[in-house]
């Protein structure tokens, strides 16, 4: 089985609180599931909205297993499942697809391989088609492409609308998502005073759990976490996980390096949210 695969029979065997939270474009579910306690503190972590980063879906169903010791955790393994299959998949996936569908995306991917697939399939990069400064990033476009397109309007995909109305049911006190690759967190989208305080702290938890680097960017809007600081008002991350000498994209053969600095990462939010309450 791919990962998505294994995703799905993971989430068909799992014997805690789970729901399907939205559809792709294309009908597949997008699935999460509670570790823990309905109980304060309360998070909510969603991994592979980059279609090539699917090595992140796996890392989550380790994070699902090993859960929290505070309060509880949703865990949404892949929040682009079309993505995902097309660049796990390729033509094979592509097959299964309506002709039109399936010709519209050869064309926007331009060559055979679609290892590096990174959007939906509108060809919509899901992570910059939040409601955050929307289409103001210095590497957005505005045409179907594997990467970067910012979609027609903000919330327009299937799958943000998801995550967004399951981030407002279930009210975390914090949010991650998990990219690859390049071992680095970002945390900040215009807080300041005591948000700002708050969330460089916790950033520094994580980057002393993950040895990664907290970074500050620039010109980047539109994702998931921007969304989550703006219009939330919660801490929220950005984790790029994994080596940045690994293959693009990276592949299984990463995922002991990701459990091994990243496992932890759930637990030691929640014990921190839990300690500054």
């Amino acid at each position: 089985m791919d990962a998505l695969e294994r995703v799905y029979a993971f989430y068909a065997s799992y014997g805690g609180e789970k729901r399907v939270i939205g559809e792709s474009v294309c009908g597949q579910p997008i699935v999460a599931m509670l570790a823990g306690e309905r109980a304060y503190p309360y998070l909510l972590f969603q991994y592979a909205i980059h279609a090539r980063e699917w090595v992140t879906m796996l890392l989550a169903l380790e994070h699902v297993r090993r859960g929290v010791r505070r309060g509880g955790c949703w865990f949404i393994p892949c929040a682009n499942p079309d993505g995902a299959a097309i660049a796990l998949r390729g033509e094979a996936f592509l097959r299964t697809l309506p002709p039109a569908r399936a010709a519209f995306l050869r064309r926007v991917n331009g060559r055979a391989d679609l290892r590096l697939w990174k959007a939906n399939a509108n060809a919509v990069d899901l992570n910059v088609n939040f409601d955050a400064d929307w289409g103001q990033g210095v590497r957005n476009v505005h045409f179907p492409a594997p990467e970067n397109y910012i979609g027609p309007a903000p919330f327009s995909e299937p799958e943000t609308r998801a995550l967004r109305a399951f981030t407002r049911v279930v009210q975390p006190a914090a949010t991650v998502s998990y990219h690859t690759k390049g071992e680095e967190i970002y945390w900040q989208f215009g807080q300041s005073g005591a948000a700002e305080r708050r969330d460089a702290a916790l950033a520094d938890a994580l980057a002393r759990e993950t040895g990664y680097a907290v970074k500050r960017i620039g010109g980047s809007c539109g994702g998931y976490k921007d969304w989550c600081i703006r219009a939330c008002k919660i801490p929220a991350f950005t984790i790029e996980a994994g080596r940045e000498e690994a293959a693009q994209p990276p592949g299984e053969e990463e995922l002991p390096d990701l459990l091994q600095k990243n496992g932890g990462v759930p637990a030691c939010l929640a014990e921190e949210l839990w300690r500054r309450r």
